[in-house]
């Protein structure tokens, strides 16, 4: 019996089911939960963040909002690009929060626009769940590893889901570019990584990933090619001087955004446990050397294993050294941590830390413990984001003391 069960929870197809299906399940369980009143955060909650001002949560007073308002944003995105309005300005009357893509992103969201909410979700955030079954194809180990890591961030997926944001398709598009890359397609590579540019500007960390490879030219041309055509999209619906003036509006919201540096991520951290109040670009800035450094390691530039722990480095940096990084984002942390641990041999010491991350970064936000714990020690102390700061740590020293012959990856299918 259980061997039947366990050849079951190992097939692909099963995977891509439960991905597709619990997605589904999720959208019209937000949609039939209804509205909810506006209530006013305390100012304390997130002290720099550029919705927590008085002047922005006053609009909201009054107001009803949906369980997927993120979905909304996006929706609603679509609208104000037709009608020539300031993608980057509030609207109470329709949504909270601010709009913070791209206005190629807001473009794509037409296609989803019209569509009765019940089936614009599901397809949302199936397409997430997808998109990202399919990456994680693409990924250099046997069947069985790949699903192996699909169950280990099936969680994170879900939360992500349950939040109707873009995250899924974000680690998707990375891990893609590296896929590519590895099939010798860098067309296909550039695609996936300008595109996951303008959904969430930290994708450009993927176009690191050329160094790794051969003809880095064609690289080059390739992204730029994309690029210009991504930014020119939006021509089709909305006339040159009003696109560049929405870049304009959404340069400006991404330079007051920076100033909120209170988040599940490093800075969060070293807030919480050391009361550091300041200094966060430093932090940022010193994450940034951090990462590149074994990048100076041009011997390794063609060893199987040390490029999976730079995509695992990757993966992780980009949610641990963000700024506004929350809950949802943490699937693709996840992913990186998953990763690495199936690219690097078994030892007792990576499976315990696999396990914590899985327990305290995965499991943090579900009723395995209790809301008393939640409120008092996770919440206030970033303990989701301390395990996968741990694990960045492992796999930079990993990376570091690598030998050119260690490759162990599981390639077999």
């Amino acid at each position: 019996m259980w061997q039947s069960v366990k050849a079951l929870l190992l097939k692909p197809g099963f995977l891509l089911a439960v991905f597709a299906i619990s997605a589904i399940f999720i959208s019209i369980q937000l949609i039939s939960l209804g509205t909810h009143p506006f209530v006013m955060p305390p100012l304390s909650h997130i002290p720099f963040d550029i919705m927590n001002q008085p002047e922005y949560l006053s609009q909201f007073l009054g107001k009803n909002f949906t369980e997927y308002n993120n979905y909304i944003i996006f929706k609603r995105s679509w609208f104000h690009l037709i009608s020539g309005s300031n993608l980057y300005a509030v609207y109470p009357d329709e949504q909270w929060d601010f709009f913070k893509y791209s206005p190629t992103f807001a473009l794509f969201m037409g296609s989803l626009a019209y569509l009765n909410d019940y089936i614009g979700l599901s397809v949302w955030n199936v397409l997430n769940g997808v998109t990202l079954f399919l990456a994680m194809r693409m990924l250099p180990f046997n069947t069985k590893v790949q699903c192996l890591l699909m169950w280990f961030i099936i969680n994170d997926l879900l939360t992500s889901y349950s939040n109707a944001q873009s995250n899924g398709l974000m680690c998707a598009l990375i891990i893609a570019a590296y896929g590519s890359m590895e099939r010798g397609k860098p067309q296909w590579a550039t695609l996936w990584l300008v595109i996951s540019v303008f959904i969430k500007v930290y994708g450009i960390i993927g176009f690191c990933l050329f160094l790794f490879y051969p003809r880095k030219l064609r690289f080059i041309s390739y992204a730029a090619l994309w690029t210009i055509v991504f930014a020119a999209l939006p021509l089709i619906v909305t006339p040159p001087q009003t696109l560049l003036w929405q870049y304009q509006n959404w340069l400006a919201l991404m330079k007051a955004d920076a100033a909120a540096t209170i988040g599940l991520s490093v800075t969060g951290w070293l807030h919480t446990w050391f009361d550091l109040s300041s200094g966060y670009t430093y932090v940022t800035i010193t994450g940034m050397v951090l990462f590149l450094v074994p990048f100076s390691r041009f011997r390794m530039y063609s060893n199987a294993t040390f490029k999976l722990l730079i995509l695992a480095s990757m993966l992780i940096w980009v949610i641990i050294f963000n700024h506004k990084a929350e809950s949802p984002t943490y699937v693709i942390a996840v992913a990186g941590v998953g990763t690495w641990y199936f690219a690097m041999p078994r030892a007792q010491w990576r499976t315990a830390l696999l396990f914590t991350v899985l327990i305290f970064t995965s499991l943090s936000n579900t009723d395995l413990f209790p809301p008393y714990i939640k409120q008092h020690f996770f919440t206030p102390y970033t303990i989701k984001a301390v395990p996968c700061i741990i694990a960045w740590c492992v796999i930079f020293t990993e990376l570091m003391l690598l030998k050119p012959s260690q490759s162990t990856l599981e390639t077999s299918k």
